[in-house]
């Protein structure tokens, strides 16, 4: 099994979600998150806009600030992962920075608390 991490648009959550469901990837869990991507930045300006430090927020100018996202954490079977991934991609690629990341990560099990059951049973199938 599969984590399929992605970092997404805010406002692409509904219609990823929805996508996912037709997919047949009905599990996923979701959290606010801000963030930016590989774009230049001075560390130090970052570190004192951070800070509160005004100077530093109006050097670093808009478009180095962490910008709100969304990141989905979606566990499936190794069968779902490529479906999952290319169902993310379809969805929020506009071809303009700021479209997202995915990560997928091994997970080496999982356990349901409700039933106690291990493994691929707990997954969609």
């Amino acid at each position: 099994m599969r984590e399929v991490m992605a970092i997404i648009r805010m406002n692409m959550m509904n219609p990823t979600k929805k996508a996912l469901a037709e997919a047949g990837i009905g599990s996923i869990t979701a959290r606010d998150a801000l963030g930016r991507g590989k774009g230049l930045v001075d560390l130090k300006l970052l570190k004192g806009a951070e800070q509160g430090y005004e100077e530093a927020i109006s050097q670093l100018g808009q478009s180095q600030r962490l910008i709100p996202k969304r990141i989905l954490f979606i566990v499936v079977k190794e069968k779902f992962v490529e479906k999952a991934v290319k169902t993310i991609i379809k969805v929020n690629q506009t071809g303009k920075s700021g479209d997202g990341k995915i990560f997928v990560i091994p997970v080496s099990d999982s356990a349901c608390v409700r039933t106690g059951e291990s493994g691929d049973k707990t997954l969609d199938d």
